[in-house]
């Protein structure tokens, strides 16, 4: 072989038995072991914490073949501590793998992406996410409203476009797969509530091969469309199939593991093991980093655990005493020492509950202060999971977390 001619796809022999999937020529189940081949030709460039990072982006980007079947498309952010870990060399092996793609670099404006996807469906790359995406840069909080409505079939956009008399509004698609790679990028904690994460680590020992596309564009190429013909062929089992997730993988867990999941039932074998323990492992990083104050949450999300925690068996406690209970228990969050320098009033915590529980004071002993009752209380932590009985499987992530440290709490 000359030294320019495509190095050849190696098909993978794995310790397991190979996906079978329906021929519909012949009506008889043959071998196909596509996603296997798409994680071994991985596994040869890119290198990650987790092996099993290796196998969420194969079943991503075979998910992004069959978007339309699966009704939701997980963001992927591809995240490192450091540069050189590989992410550009990531985006460029799913440019060749993934349906359609379009490197984000090339549109100049959300309305631009809105009007190429109602063309047709397209995966977006997004290069160097940590800048092309920095809060403080114009027009990407438009940018992130349309990726954010994008991760769900039916996502629109309202766009202009030009008549004989002027403009007209009209409705265009946002739903798309998306990929972010950037280091640590800052992005909103909607967008990261839609999204999977892989961590990518710089190749110090030299162990992954090199990206060389001169050589290996024609292979990498090939696979991308063995892995297209393979989402046809399974098209309808896709689309029919609604396979369970584990307990307590609910809301937008189920909305981000979920179309992974139906891949991973048709491709079969070990696949959907796979994804069980993954969603499991992402639920529980979540609910680790809530704990250890690592994500933080809104103000009012915050107060109500708070609320929980020092509540003991009392049915009834006066308001400036449940107050000197979450000053004295979180001073940090509640006391002069937080960030806003104020310590939470009476009327602060009044407004937090009425306004976002509908909890309100009362006076049980006409002569005696206003305060809360447990019973009023108890709907509220019941549906957020706090109490121990009948809790919610989502505790831990809020539709729309925000700060918490920095928090804009009443005072």
């Amino acid at each position: 072989m000359s030294s320019w001619d495509p190095v050849p796809v190696q098909p993978v022999q794995p310790p397991w038995p190979v996906s079978l999937r329906g021929d519909h020529s012949t009506g008889k189940a043959v071998a196909d072991p596509v996603l296997d081949d798409v994680r071994a030709w991985l596994e040869r460039f890119v290198t990650v914490v987790e092996d099993t990072d290796l196998d969420l982006l194969t079943l991503w980007a075979a998910h992004t073949h069959l978007v339309m079947e699966t009704h939701t498309t997980p963001r992927l952010i591809l995240d490192s501590p450091v540069p050189g870990s590989g992410k550009t060399t990531v985006l460029e092996h799913l440019e060749r793998l993934c349906h359609h793609p379009i490197q984000m670099a090339a549109l100049s404006s959300p309305a631009l992406l809105t009007r190429m996807l109602d063309n047709g469906m397209r995966t977006i790359l997004i290069d160097e996410a940590d800048r092309s995406l920095s809060p403080d840069k114009p027009d990407v909080a438009e940018l992130l409203a349309v990726l954010n409505s994008g991760y769900k079939r039916g996502g629109t956009r309202p766009v202009l476009i030009p008549t004989r008399d002027g403009w007209a509004a009209a409705e265009m698609p946002t739903y798309s797969p998306v990929v972010m790679a950037g280091n640590g990028p800052r992005l909103p904690d909607d967008t990261k509530s839609r999204s999977i994460r892989v961590l990518l680590m710089p190749d110090i020992d030299g162990t992954a091969d090199e990206s060389d596309w001169e050589v290996i564009d024609a292979p990498a190429r090939a696979l991308g469309e063995r892995l297209a013909n393979w989402a046809e062929d399974v098209r309808d089992s896709v689309r029919t199939n609604r396979p369970p997730l584990p307990e307590g993988i609910r809301g937008r867990a189920r909305e981000r593991w979920g179309p992974l999941k139906r891949v991973a039932v048709t491709a079969g074998d070990h696949w959907p093991d796979l994804v069980d323990v993954l969603a499991v492992q992402d639920l529980a990083r979540i609910q680790s980093e809530r704990e250890e104050g690592i994500v933080f949450q809104r103000p009012h999300v915050s107060l109500l655990a708070h609320v929980h925690r020092v509540w003991a068996d009392e049915t009834f406690i006066p308001t400036m005493e449940l107050i000197d209970r979450l000053v004295q228990a979180h001073p940090d969050v509640w006391g002069e020492s937080s960030k806003s320098g104020k310590r939470l009033t009476a009327q602060g915590l009044g407004r937090m509950l009425s306004s976002h529980y509908n909890v309100m004071s009362t006076r049980p002993d006409s002569n005696g202060p206003r305060g809360y009752t447990r019973a009023s209380l108890s709907p509220a932590f019941r549906r957020l999971g706090l109490d121990p009985t009948n809790r919610p499987a989502e505790v831990a992530e809020p539709a729309e977390p925000a700060l918490v440290g920095g928090h804009r709490a009443e005072r």
